[in-house]
């Protein structure tokens, strides 16, 4: 074979090589749902903003490190007043990612009291940043994003639970 041959050759595997899309750095990962949980334990809960608003959320609870590890992720929404709830078997400072979570999220930090330590608001979804307010706690509740904004929850609110936590 010649060299004009090997060079059209050439050129003709680099053009099919880029028309099929080669990425210059890896892909991101895919999210492939893994077979749907049992239904998980609910409950509700009530948050009292300082200013004595009341709002309630119907939550998931988990408990299990099952249940934690999974956590909202896969979910392509979530209702403006439900969420999931951690709970913690002690009180200590928690971080946390949205690896697999397709959604931004609240995250509420509770401490021990039920008082609300810290707030990270709108998380961003798909990332493994870690999340963590600085703040020990024993309880996280995690909600749509912005909703701490929307209904005046900031640090210092507090958290009730209303049923279903034994």
């Amino acid at each position: 074979m010649t060299a004009a041959p090997r060079r059209a050759r050439a050129a003709a595997l680099l053009l099919a090589l880029l028309s099929t899309g080669c990425p210059a750095s890896p892909p991101p990962p895919v999210l492939a749902a893994p077979s749907a949980p049992a239904t998980a334990p609910t409950a509700r809960v009530e948050l009292v903003t300082a200013a004595g608003a009341r709002h309630e959320v119907a939550v998931e609870l988990a408990r299990t490190d099952a249940e934690q590890a999974r956590g909202l992720m896969f979910r392509s929404a979530l209702a403006e007043d439900a969420g999931m709830l951690f709970i913690f078997p002690d009180t200590a400072r928690r971080a946390f990612w949205m690896k697999n979570t397709l959604i931004p999220l609240d995250m509420l930090f509770v401490d021990e009291a039920g008082v609300v330590a810290g707030i990270v608001r709108e998380a961003t979804p798909l990332t493994l940043e870690q999340r963590d307010p600085g703040v020990p706690c024993r309880y996280v509740l995690e909600v749509r994003g912005g909703w701490a904004a929307r209904h005046d929850v900031a640090p210092g609110a507090r958290l009730r639970i209303l049923q279903g936590v034994r």
